[in-house]
């Protein structure tokens, strides 16, 4: 071996090594947490619930970024497109899925354009409507909007959110096409419920429990496979004579692809352990939700999950024909 090629291989060794020391240290800094919606929304509050937790294994600080805009499109964009060392990773709901039919155009190639780490929590949704509408129970909601279709109104929070997900969920399963409103977000959504604008809304628990249990919203089903501690006295929509009607907006963490594994691995644990803080359990279940089991805070459930629930909303999607450019 020539002196030279002696000194490339003993560059390339130290290059290796150096590489494994440093993911071996990883994180050394900061690491930015992606909500592609509004602060204050119930992503947004799982995510800040997480981050704390998980901040505490890493050892470093995980901040929550809040990058909003076209149904969570936007800050999914700006994960995909960042440098995959770990320090960039997203929390995403089952938007995640959906947007994958929704919007002719994406910036990203959803199954292609990530690394997994795992399932934070799958949120129940509910069925509400303005406190003085008529109907007093599913059965008779269905039988007035089927009978009202073209003045009952139903809001969401716009074009992918979970609001419009559930509520052309709700439209596909009574077979009766209604007024569709969407808002930007869901602060001035549930505004217009309350205040009676609107008619029916159906987002999740981390979104409708407060008011539900003030009284100030009716609330007709929850759509768990069954009642939630919460809310015992809630049916299901199955219950309610809506068969097969379940439905929960589950999140998930993605790092950009090409991530290096050390670090998903590490980011997999904190993820973890995180979901089996007292603290966290304890502000999940005051939403009406629980965290991911350790069999599904991982990357492989995370990415099944994904794949499965792409197939099962494109059908959907495009029977209501609801798309974002």
């Amino acid at each position: 071996m020539t002196r030279f090629s002696s000194l490339l291989a003993a560059t390339a060794l130290a290059a290796t090594v150096f590489a494994g020391a440093a993911q071996a240290d990883y994180p050394e800094r900061t690491i930015t947490m992606v909500v592609p919606f509004a602060a204050g929304g119930p992503t947004d509050t799982v995510a800040r619930l997480v981050a704390e937790s998980m901040s505490k294994d890493l050892g470093q600080q995980v901040i929550v970024e809040n990058v909003g805009g076209a149904g969570g499109t936007l800050g999914a964009g700006r994960v995909a497109s960042a440098e995959a060392d770990g320090y960039t990773v997203l929390l995403h709901h089952i938007g995640m899925a959906t947007s994958a039919t929704l919007y002719r155009k994406l910036a990203y190639d959803t199954l292609n354009a990530f690394d997994y780490v795992g399932l934070v929590t799958e949120v129940p949704m509910t069925i509400v409507a303005r406190k003085d509408l008529e109907p007093t129970d599913l059965k008779s909601l269905v039988e007035y909007a089927k009978g009202n279709k073209d003045t009952v109104t139903v809001a969401n929070a716009g074009i992918g959110a979970a609001s419009h997900l559930c509520g052309m969920l709700f439209m596909s399963a009574i077979e009766t096409s209604l007024v569709t409103v969407p808002y930007k977000g869901t602060g001035p959504a549930m505004t217009d419920l309350l205040g009676g604008q609107v008619d029916i809304m159906c987002d999740q628990t981390t979104n409708t429990t407060k008011q539900i249990q003030g009284g100030t919203i009716k609330a007709f089903a929850v759509t768990s496979p069954a009642r939630l501690d919460i809310f015992p006295d809630l049916p299901t929509a199955v219950e309610g004579g809506l068969p097969g009607f379940e439905v929960g907006i589950w999140h998930g963490v993605y790092t950009p692809k090409g991530t290096p594994p050390e670090a998903i691995a590490k980011l997999e644990g904190a993820l973890q352990k995180a979901l089996k803080d007292e603290n966290v359990a304890a502000r999940f279940a005051e939403l009406g939700t629980k965290p991911s089991s350790d069999a599904d805070a991982t990357p492989a459930a995370l990415k099944a999950k994904l794949e499965g629930e792409i197939a099962r909303w494109k059908p959907i999607i495009e029977k209501a024909g609801q798309y974002a450019d």
